[in-house]
């Protein structure tokens, strides 16, 4: 773990002791994790001013999502076994940490899309990081089928989260969360999509308090997009729709591992509304500074929902993960913000806009 005046090796190293045995010289790492854990004020008293209200950024790990943590344990598990090649399906932020670490490895990497259902700022990292894209016409979980059955078949790496190196490598999110606290949350919330990422959170808190480096777990507590909200609904969703991009999944990968993190955890696996997915997106960008892309205030939107029915005593730490970063997906943000205002180059013009 990171010592006062040490650099940051990335997570495979500074977790090292934790994770999976790896030789030296399979290490593939561009320098992810130990990323902010932002306490707010206006965010939280927008919402309850008597918790304890942090943001677990993740939109600043090397391709500004969550998904590097487990992408450099799981390309280097491959590099580690002869693997010349690595494949996933995604919505997005995926296809770009398995197109980065891939070209930092220097092996290929073959990424299955939803034709038309993925953010260009998402495409753009895949296919400028040399990955072959390949889109599909049908949504995610088709092409998780299809990448599932190829790597069965063909000497190539799956790296989508059904890959355990994927879970241990994302895991390490909690424990920089209990680093930096010095102790776990009460409450952590998270967006679910394919589910890996809350199953990894809670294998990470029980791992710490086992290890007794903690001595208590969080609720952990998930939340799906109504119209993709296949654990809440108890079925798969055939046709998941959703602004929300990175959860637009009907089908979780990990679906047994979020219901065992909520049920372990006595938390729970709500859905929110886009128009809340949206509202909360505007919110914490407004009151904080911190630009996520939709799928992130998922989470935010929880902590809204679940402050209405009075979940929360007071003194509670309160953590939120923030996904990814808002530049993922500029196309929502211009879409559902004010257009800007035109007006002459003359100061009175100006003026009268910025009503002074």
């Amino acid at each position: 773990m990171i010592k006062e005046g040490s650099v940051w090796k990335g997570v495979v190293t500074e977790f090292r002791q934790y994770l999976p045995e790896i030789k030296d010289s399979a290490i593939v790492t561009l320098l992810e994790g130990n990323t902010p854990l932002v306490e707010t004020k206006n965010l939280r008293d927008s919402i309850n001013k008597d918790i304890r209200l942090y943001l677990k950024y993740e939109g600043v790990n090397p391709t500004c999502s969550f998904k590097d943590r487990g992408m450099t344990l799981a390309v280097s598990k491959a590099v580690e076994s002869g693997s010349k090649a690595v494949i996933c399906a995604s919505t997005g932020n995926t296809s770009a940490a398995a197109g980065a670490y891939a070209a930092r490895a220097g092996i290929k990497a073959y990424v299955l899309i939803p034709e038309g259902k993925i953010a260009l700022g998402k495409l753009s990292q895949a296919i400028m990081h040399g990955a072959q894209v390949i889109q599909v016409k049908g949504n995610f979980d088709e092409a998780l089928t299809l990448v599932r059955e190829i790597s069965d078949k063909y000497p190539i790496t799956l790296v989508n989260s059904i890959n355990p190196y994927r879970i241990e490598g994302q895991k390490t999110a909690a424990f920089e969360v209990c680093i930096h606290l010095g102790r776990a949350p009460d409450y952590h919330f998270l967006p679910v999509g394919n589910a890996g990422n809350i199953t990894a959170y809670w294998k990470g808190y029980k791992e710490f308090k086992e290890l007794k480096i903690t001595d208590s777990l969080p609720k952990m507590m998930g939340f799906q997009a109504e119209g993709a909200a296949p654990i809440v609904n108890g079925k798969v969703i055939v046709n998941p729709e959703t602004v929300a991009t990175a959860i637009r999944i009907g089908n979780p990968a990990s679906w047994q591992g979020a219901v065992s993190a909520r049920d372990e955890s006595a938390g729970v696996i709500n859905a929110v509304s886009d128009e809340e997915i949206l509202k909360a997106y505007h919110l914490v960008a407004e009151k904080e500074g911190i630009f996520c892309e939709p799928a992130s205030a998922a989470s935010i939107a929880g902590v809204i929902q679940m402050n209405r029915k009075n979940i929360f005593k007071k003194g509670d730490t309160v953590v939120c993960t923030l996904t990814g970063h808002g530049l993922k997906d500029p196309d929502t943000a211009i879409k559902s913000s004010a257009e800007p205002v035109t007006r002459q180059a003359k100061v009175e013009e100006i003026l009268e806009v910025m009503d002074l």
